[in-house]
């Protein structure tokens, strides 16, 4: 391995593996402002302002846990609970 200008010159011969992270997340839907907070116990409570329709509240969810974690939309996922208030939301690493 070469170093230049601080850099490694290293090829890298291996897959990176993608860490992930599953959140519980309580929602409310109808809030009057949305937001994103951690309880004491490790879960989430997601107050959104959308209504539970057409999954437009799982929608603004997405948006919501992306901008917490200031990754792309395309890295948060419903795993369940997509038609309950109680939801498990995966956040890939980008």
């Amino acid at each position: 391995m070469a170093f230049v200008a601080g850099r490694s010159t290293q090829s890298l011969d291996h897959q990176i593996e993608m860490a992930a992270v599953t959140l519980q997340v309580k929602v409310k839907p109808n809030a009057r402002t949305s937001e994103l907070v951690q309880a004491a116990d490790g879960t989430w409570l997601a107050r959104l302002k959308s209504a539970p329709v057409d999954g437009k509240a799982n929608e603004e969810l997405v948006a919501l846990v992306a901008r917490q974690f200031k990754c792309p939309r395309a890295s948060v996922s419903i795993k369940a609970g997509a038609s309950g208030r109680t939801k498990l939301v995966k956040v890939e690493a980008t």
